[in-house]
């Protein structure tokens, strides 16, 4: 009786197991760990101060996987993490320019070719006046810009509109044609909110030894208290009124600052 010889399977050869690829993959995977923790360190004060960034770098990680996701073919875990450590580096750099980057200058004040040339609204203290505008319609924001643009009109340089949180009173900066230094504070009030003498203190307070101003100026819509004038005589202040506003926006050979010169940039 003969046995028919039973054929064994050959044993399959795989990979086999390498200990130094493997410590060498891992050691790749913590050093992308380590750099993703940095970016997103970095990330985080980009997004906090430019949420733009925030959302371009999401679509780009968007992009990004959904990209990875099309791709059928499987990649080991050395070249995944060499990409991913490419990603990381370029991320990082990105934000790292980011916060490198100077902060944007003040925005200043546009030439007169709006509020001053064809087309200017006419207030109704001032009707058929050219070149004065309806103050009254006018934001707190647009109202500063409307002085900027006088200060530019009458020959002013280096006009800036500086006014927001943190101003110290200060809404307009700029350089009188004499070269005085041009410190004003805007008010933009309705008639029956007149400017006191905490606002005169306030500005009084800064104006000065904070902005260094040869010549402060307080402009208004409204008019000024008692006191409040009071206190802008003895400290140097010149008060500019709605009376004064429009004699001004009506004529340039009305600039305010001049009084506070001596007549010098008359």
């Amino acid at each position: 009786m003969t046995m028919s010889e039973r054929r064994t399977r050959p044993l399959s050869r795989g990979r086999r197991f390498d200990l130094r690829a493997t410590a060498m993959s891992f050691a790749l995977i913590a050093a992308a760990l380590i750099a993703a923790g940095l970016a997103v360190r970095a990330l985080a004060g980009v997004v906090q101060r430019r949420p733009v960034w925030g959302v371009v770098l999401l679509c780009v990680a968007v992009a990004a996987v959904l990209a990875h996701g099309r791709r059928r073919r499987r990649l080991s875990a050395a070249r995944i993490a060499r990409r991913a450590g490419e990603a990381l580096e370029q991320a990082t750099t990105t934000a790292l320019d980011a916060l490198d980057a100077p902060a944007p200058a003040p925005s200043t004040a546009p030439a007169p070719t709006g509020p001053y040339g064809e087309g200017a609204l006419h207030t109704a203290d001032a009707p058929g006046v050219p070149g004065v505008l309806d103050y009254d319609a006018l934001s707190p924001e647009e109202f500063e810009e409307a002085i900027a643009a006088l200060c530019v009109r009458d020959g002013c340089s280096d006009v800036r509109v500086v006014g927001g949180a943190g101003d110290l009173g200060a809404d307009v900066v700029g350089l009188s044609p004499g070269g005085h230094r041009l410190v004003i504070q805007c008010k933009r009030y309705g008639d029956d909110n007149k400017v006191g003498s905490q606002d005169l203190q306030r500005f009084g307070g800064t104006c000065f030894t904070v902005h260094e101003a040869d010549v402060a100026l307080v402009v208004t819509t409204s008019d000024f208290t008692a006191p409040a004038r009071e206190y802008a005589e003895q400290c140097g202040i010149t008060c500019v009124d709605r009376g004064g506003l429009l004699a001004w926006s009506a004529d340039p050979a009305r600039r305010p600052w001049a009084a506070g010169t001596g007549g010098a940039d008359a």
